[in-house]
């Protein structure tokens, strides 16, 4: 099992950059596949970007190619979101969920086990 935890949102004014962080316990953390999700308000939730657990591969919705970057450290158990040019539209509570050894880039929200509580990132216009 994992326990995952997000942290880094927060208020930021449209065009400004936020980088979020997922820290995972567990001595397996390379051998689980990482994504985030948002979900707005009245929305349902969303794919954003997910990395592969074996070779790095990464995968992003086309709303936020190009503006936001996902990385891992497996040395520090930690999964980030880096996201640039923010938007309005980007305001969601973002979500970091985790897999074990599932082969490829998961993209749907179904495919993932481990759920940290999210944290809330807010773009002001």
């Amino acid at each position: 099992q994992v326990q995952v935890v997000e942290s880094g949102g927060g208020l930021v004014q449209a065009g400004g950059s936020l980088r979020l962080s997922c820290a995972a316990s567990g001595r397996t953390f390379s051998s689980y596949a990482m994504g985030w999700f948002r979900q707005a308000p009245g929305k349902e939730r969303e794919f954003v970007a997910a990395i592969s657990f074996s070779c790095g591969r990464t995968y992003y919705e086309d709303s936020v190619k190009g503006r936001f970057t996902i990385s891992r450290d497996n040395a520090k158990n930690t999964v980030y979101l880096r996201m640039n040019s923010l938007k309005p539209e980007d305001t969601a509570v973002y979500y970091c969920a985790a897999v074990f050894r599932r082969i490829g880039v998961p993209l749907s929200w179904d495919e993932y086990d481990y759920w940290g509580p999210g944290t809330q990132v807010t773009v002001s216009s």
